[in-house]
């Protein structure tokens, strides 16, 4: 799984802070011209991303987020969708991860050609580390470099 540097994606940086100023994290955006119109595309987590984040949550960063990002790209000939990260969400830069701290999540990893899963406790822009509650109860970390994930995405209980 590639690592790319959420902060070099444009506009990500100015419309992390307005969006951490509100209590999110902005997890991804996209912006793209398409036949006039600039299209956006803006996911959020909350600070803690165990918690779900709801319509109101969306609605209220939504209200503060547009007007900034038409005032950044110089046009109100937008149309913006913001969700929450979703239930079953499928992880895919590797730069997510540690926004979702905390989380439940599985990745398919290649050295062991199966899924992994297990609480994620750190990721940094290398790896990650998942703790996983054993049958007799113990508890057992594992660190998994991005080069051996295929695929990750929330575990949904």
């Amino acid at each position: 799984m590639d690592y790319i540097a959420l902060d070099s994606y444009p506009h990500y940086t100015e419309c992390e802070k307005i969006v951490s100023e509100l209590g999110f994290h902005l997890v991804e955006l996209k912006i793209s011209p398409q036949n006039g119109v600039t299209q956006i595309l803006a996911t959020i987590t909350g600070a803690d991303a165990s918690v779900n984040i709801g319509v109101n949550d969306c609605s209220r960063v939504h209200k503060v987020l547009l007007p900034a990002l038409e005032e950044m790209l110089g046009t109100d000939n937008t149309y913006m969708e913001l969700t929450s990260p979703g239930m079953e969400r499928n992880i895919r830069n590797a730069a997510e991860f540690p926004l979702f701290l905390g989380r439940e999540i599985r990745v398919y990893d290649k050295t062991v050609t199966d899924w992994v899963g297990g609480l994620l406790k750190a990721a940094d822009t290398n790896s990650l580390t998942l703790e996983e509650t054993k049958e007799d109860g113990t508890l057992e970390s594992k660190v998994i470099s991005f080069d051996n994930i295929a695929k990750a995405k929330f575990i949904h209980l």
